[in-house]
Formats: C-alpha cells, structure tokens, sequence
C-alpha cells in the first residue's frame, strides 16, 4: 500500500506541475508531459495494488526490467551533459556572440528571454568590440519576431544598433545557429553562444556540427522554479537532434 500511495503523491506533484508550467504561457504544449506524467502513475499506481507485475511472464518481465535501466542509463547521460555546460563563461573578446531567441511578448521578452538578453548585454558592456547576432523568427502567438524583440531590448538599455545583426528566419535552436553562422567567417571567427544554462550544451555543440571551428558556450540564469521542467524538455531536444543528425 505504501508504493501505491508514493505513486499517488508523484501523480499529483505532475498533475500540480503542469499547471504550473501551463500558467507561464510557454508558448509550446510540452507542459502536457506532465498530465502524461500524473496519468502514468496512476496507472502505475493501479498496478502495484492489483499486483500485475508478478502475473506477466518472467521473460517479459526481465525484457521490462532492461528496457528501462537501459533509458535510465541514457537519461542520466544526457542530462549530465546538459549540466556540464551549466556554467560556461565564454572567452573574452570574442568576435561574435549569438543570442538564441525565445518568446517574446508584446510588452517585451520572456523570463527565459531575458535572462539571455542581460547576459548579452553585460559581455557587450564588457567587450566593447564584439558584435551580437540576435536570432529568431516570428512564432504564431508572438506580436513580432524574437530578433526584434531582442534588438529593442538591447538597444534600449543603451547598446549601439551597429553592433547588433537581426536573424529573424529561424524557427527552432538548430536554425539559429545554421543561420546565424552565415554572417560568419566559421573558420576564422570566434563566437560565443549566449543562451540558459540548461540550453548551453546543445547550443555549442549545434555550432560545431555546422562548422563553426571556435566556438563557447556563455551562460545565462533561468528560473528555478521552471528548471525540471527545462532540463525534461532539453533532454528531448537533445535526442531530437541526435536523431536528425544536427549533433554528430
């Protein structure tokens, strides 16, 4: 009884969760993971208290067991590589750095937005040499495109338009950076992707697959509250790529 119990409890933590993540207005539906979640232990739930598991046949059972140790085994991987890049700090004086964009509002960026921004503009105030490349195009539900929300945020705090280009085309991470680095000299530029912590391994390693010879990850916060759900969705867009061949 109290495996079911711990089961019930874990369903409402994700059932409470994704509320939570739904109320922030994402601008994706990757919160119904955790619907899917509570419902997954529910069923889990009703599992246990009917004793299911020792009435399947012990060949099923031992292939179950594998499965899932094995995807255990490629969670654990994949997500200790998305923590490695938690705290990137870039390089100084780099030549370029691109801020990956995210949703924008019409009263201005996102959380998750500007977490980036603020961490763009403090290496700009700190580089006065390097130019930013902002990139991201126009969603459905956003008034403008991320590039533009990004560039008048940048440049209301103060940071000169002439170092600022706008990529608005890209629609998902693996298009800001391939169109991002066609203002750039791959082989010879240095560049810095500025993007949250949780989305820093992706961002870089993106950047080597199209070519991009000298590239860092660079940093940004993102709110704690949200980061479970961050680093859930990160693991997928990792595996998403792995699969497309955007990372290898």
């Amino acid at each position: 009884m109290k495996k079911e119990i711990i089961c019930i409890l874990c369903s409402l933590f994700c059932f409470g969760y994704c509320l939570l993540v739904f109320s922030i207005r994402t601008g994706t539906h990757f919160y119904l993971v955790w619907a899917a979640g509570g419902l997954f232990f529910i069923a889990l739930a009703l599992f246990l208290h009917f004793d299911i598991w020792h009435k399947l046949p012990p060949a099923l059972r031992k292939i179950s067991v594998c499965a899932f140790l094995l995807c255990m085994l490629l969670f654990v991987v994949v997500e200790g590589c998305i923590i490695s890049g938690f705290r990137a700090k870039g390089e100084k004086n780099l030549d370029y750095i691109i801020v990956l964009g995210a949703k924008v509002r019409q009263d201005g960026p996102s959380a998750v937005l500007k977490f980036r921004l603020d961490k763009a503009y403090d290496y700009l105030i700190e580089n006065e040499n390097t130019i930013c490349i902002v990139s991201g195009g126009q969603g459905a539900n956003e008034p403008f495109s991320e590039a533009q929300g990004m560039y008048d945020y940048l440049t209301g705090r103060g940071i000169a338009p002439q170092r600022i280009i706008m990529e608005d085309k890209a629609t998902d991470t693996s298009e800001n950076i391939a169109f991002s680095a066609e203002f750039l000299d791959k082989e010879n530029d240095s560049v810095g992707i500025v993007t949250n912590n949780f989305h820093v391994f992706r961002g870089v390693h993106l950047a080597k697959h199209q070519g991009i010879k000298n590239v860092c990850g660079i940093s940004a916060n993102s709110d704690i509250f949200f980061l479970l759900n961050n680093m859930l969705r990160e693991f997928a867009g990792v595996m998403k790529d792995l699969i497309y061949g955007n990372l290898i």
